[in-house]
């Protein structure tokens, strides 16, 4: 205990002793620094004889960066032992992180399957979540558990994947900070790892880290004319339809520099900083899959996936993301109103157009009225603007909430034949009035509506969350816990809409999947609140950007409904079953039985009556009976 810490480095242990399994790695064996030169003085700065507190490393995939964490957890159980937290996004990734990649490195490391017990050992202090070691602890938690996140005190910080973490944990802060607060003691001899892919500009939490840090780059040698360079996707060419032709140009020589010179390139490159750090204790790294090494992702594959991702902007940001290791700059900027008013289409509002397979609704609610738009839907997220209705009278009252129940309950006639009702509604309950809009939701139980909250986050991945129960007042009485509530990362919704809307056809005849039909009889006033907002970078207390939407101008309902229906699609399965879930619509209108149209050739059409609504709040007689569904 009072010998120092040994004068040893990361990649020095990692090439002493670690052992890479198959379970863990596609090249089991010994590791080898020299497969990934770049990864030496990443691992190297996490050494405990290394000055730097924070490390950043800002990567794309393919290039070993949470293997050179795995080495640096298995250098502190060895050599230096102390207490220890490795955060994941969630709870869930913990756990598979502990079973896919920690048990594996003890288990096949010798030196420190000794120094930790077996898993069914009596009292051997070896958990899925926690892992006892002579002098230390390594505990695993997820950035989703303001619990496991100030559970204990720790010397080294292991945070993956970052940009994954939630905004908010519990309502306690931001995941890092609430992590690094672990580790304050310690003073000087601490020392955090954060590593991520980025994802959006101004929101990255990588991209931040890296911005505040010396930013260095990795150098390497041009074969022909030896000229220090770090690799650009912009300097890799190859001739249109023929990846096999892929070359990287050198900046100086222009000469082109075959895959097979990359390995002579890694060993010969070394990491520059390119600006003076914010901190003078944070190094930053980044790298793309330009460096990933032969056998792992070539150059040509690179060439095959950008020339696949053409058109496809999700494809687009998840290749700039994954493989360049950058982060993708949201289309935020407004689309010009009198564009999209110039390119309204010939189909009459009230009428279901042929494309559309399934109807939602979003429901803005202000003081004096209801706002409802329905929007149809078709696969690749092409949409129709079907209606745009008003309902007057005050959220307070029952009346409003009555006529909604109406327009619910409605047919509409489908362009050809037939009829199709509304899917599913989404209502915006925010407001003064968020008290008696439950109250009325609750008291007309249909099951298609959502009563949803707004939050200006931005989550990708689950960009509606709940429900969550929440307390209801009806004709005075109070139920807890009597209504399901729904959150809705806005901010999600905008950037798809107008990522849509900014979609052109060139000269092609066809629309592209995803666009935004807007009929001729719509207004120019309805056209300038859908564009109502734009997106801006600003900086927050600490001098970080960040990106927020702006109001334009001071009415925005069309924006929020045509949000809330598109979050409407979400609840109703379109992005989660994909392909499967258009392909059930498309039968499903294919077997519904058309009648006749009786539409009128011109002039506006009348809306048909809609079914009167029972005012009996309670449920009826076999409400569970089968029902003939939404789409007749």
């Amino acid at each position: 205990m009072l010998r120092p810490p040994p004068q040893l480095r990361v990649s020095e242990w990692a090439e002493r002793h670690r052992i890479l399994g198959s379970r863990a790695s596609s090249e089991p064996g010994p590791w080898r620094t020299s497969r990934t030169p770049y990864l030496r003085e990443v691992m190297d700065a996490l050494s405990a004889v290394h000055p730097a507190r924070r490390v950043v490393f800002m990567k794309g995939a393919q290039v070993g960066a949470t293997e050179s964490g795995n080495c640096w957890l298995g250098y502190i159980l060895h050599h230096v032992p102390a207490p220890v937290l490795a955060v994941q996004p969630t709870v869930e990734l913990a756990k598979r992180f502990s079973r896919q990649r920690i048990d594996p490195l003890l288990e096949e490391t010798p030196a420190l399957k000794e120094r930790v017990a077996p898993a069914r050992a009596r009292d051997s202090g070896n958990t899925l979540l926690s892992k006892e070691f002579p002098g230390g602890i390594l505990v695993l938690t997820g950035a989703n558990s303001a619990v496991g996140l100030r559970s204990m005190t720790a010397r080294f910080l292991f945070l993956d994947e970052v940009d994954a973490y939630p905004g908010d944990v519990e309502g306690e802060g931001d995941p890092i900070a609430l992590a690094e607060a672990r580790a304050r003691t310690f003073g000087w001899r601490r020392k955090a790892f954060l590593v991520s892919t980025p994802t959006i500009a101004g929101r990255s939490r990588i991209e931040r880290e890296y911005a505040a840090s010396d930013q260095r780059r990795y150098f390497v040698p041009c074969p022909h004319c030896q000229e220090m360079q770090w690799l650009k996707f912009e300097r890799l060419r190859w001739e249109k339809g023929d990846p096999r032709s892929v070359r990287y140009h050198c900046e100086a020589c222009d000469e082109g520099i075959e895959e097979h010179h990359k390995t002579a390139m890694l060993a010969g490159g070394e990491w520059r900083p390119t600006a003076e750090a914010q901190d003078p204790h944070t190094v930053g790294f980044h790298i793309s899959a330009l460096y990933s090494p032969v056998g792992w992702l070539s150059w040509e594959q690179i060439a095959r996936d950008w020339d696949a991702a053409q058109g496809k902007p999700e494809d687009l940001k998840t290749f700039k993301n994954t493989v360049l290791g950058e982060t993708w700059q949201e289309q935020g900027e407004a689309p010009d109103w009198e564009r999209l008013v110039e390119r309204r289409e010939d189909f009459r509002m009230g009428i279901v157009p042929p494309g559309a397979l399934v109807l939602t609704a979003g429901v803005d609610v202000q003081d004096d009225r209801l706002e409802c738009d329905v929007w149809g839907w078709a696969e690749g997220f092409s949409s129709w603007l079907v209606d745009h209705l008003v309902i007057p009278g005050s959220p307070r009252e029952r009346e409003p909430w009555d006529a909604l129940a109406k327009l619910l309950a409605r047919d509409w006639p489908r362009e050809g034949g037939g009829t199709i009702r509304i899917a599913k509604a989404c209502v915006d309950t925010g407001g003064r009035d968020t008290a008696a809009v439950y109250g009325h939701l609750r008291r007309l139980r249909d099951p298609r509506i959502a009563p949803t909250k707004g939050v200006e986050g931005w989550n990708r991945a689950q960009p509606v969350q709940g429900p969550t129960p929440v307390d209801a007042l009806v004709d005075g009485r109070k139920l807890r816990r009597g209504l399901k509530l729904w959150t809705v990362s806005v901010s999600t919704w905008k950037a798809d809409l107008y990522r849509r809307l900014w979609l052109g056809r060139g000269d092609a005849e066809e629309f592209p999947p995803g666009w935004v039909h807007l009929p001729q009889g719509i207004e120019a006033e309805w056209v300038k609140q859908l564009v109502a907002e734009q997106l801006r970078t600003v900086k927050d207390r600490r001098g970080f950007a960040r990106q927020e939407w702006a109001k334009l101008r001071e009415r925005n309902e069309a924006l929020d409904c045509a949000v809330l229906a598109r979050a409407a699609l979400w609840l109703l399965g379109a992005d989660r079953y994909g392909e499967r879930f258009w392909a059930q619509l498309r039968e499903q209108v294919a077997n519904a039985p058309l009648q006749p149209s009786e539409l009128p050739t011109g002039g506006n059409v009348a809306p048909p009556s809609p079914p009167p609504v029972a005012t009996d709040t309670h449920r009826p007689r076999g409400w569970l009976a089968p029902r003939s569904g939404w789409l007749r």
